[in-house]
């Protein structure tokens, strides 16, 4: 009695594998619990380096997750090296803070990196905000089209 070939072996035949591939969906729960959510990197009206026009320019992070995170010593920079490091902060779960680049008063919903110029290119730029041990955590680059980004 024959017996008829099995997925198996025709597989074995043509040399082919039938090993179970990877998942092509991205795994949502590997997704780090703090991301950029929104640059404002062109603020409204001209560039006139006021302080409301400087604080008129901000990156949203946003806490996915269902605890607080600490962000303390965490940073956030351009691709020219602009720097700003979060000192004591925790960011509440679901919550959202907004880093202006100007000058003002932290809170928890606003930070301030108290520049006197501004951080983001309006023609292009690639926020990346790293953790304590300077670990990437997101990172979120845009062309300059618009005045806004999500990420």
């Amino acid at each position: 009695m024959k017996r008829p070939f099995t997925m198996l072996a025709v597989a074995a035949l043509l040399g082919l594998s039938l090993a179970a591939s990877p998942a092509t969906a991205p795994d949502v729960s590997a997704a780090p619990c703090i991301q950029i959510y929104r640059i404002y990197f062109d603020s409204p009206g001209a560039d006139s380096g006021s302080n409301s026009s400087l604080n008129a320019e901000w990156i949203q992070l946003r806490n996915r997750c269902s605890s607080a995170k600490s962000l303390t010593g965490w940073t956030v920079r351009d691709t020219s090296s602009h720097i700003y490091r979060f000192g004591s902060f925790s960011l509440g779960a679901g919550a959202s803070v907004r880093l202006h680049t100007g000058k003002g008063t932290n809170t928890a919903g606003h930070r301030y990196w108290a520049s006197r110029y501004y951080i983001w290119n309006n023609n292009g730029d690639r926020a990346t905000v790293k953790n304590a041990a300077g670990t990437v955590i997101d990172r979120c680059s845009f062309s300059g089209a618009g005045s806004a980004v999500y990420c």
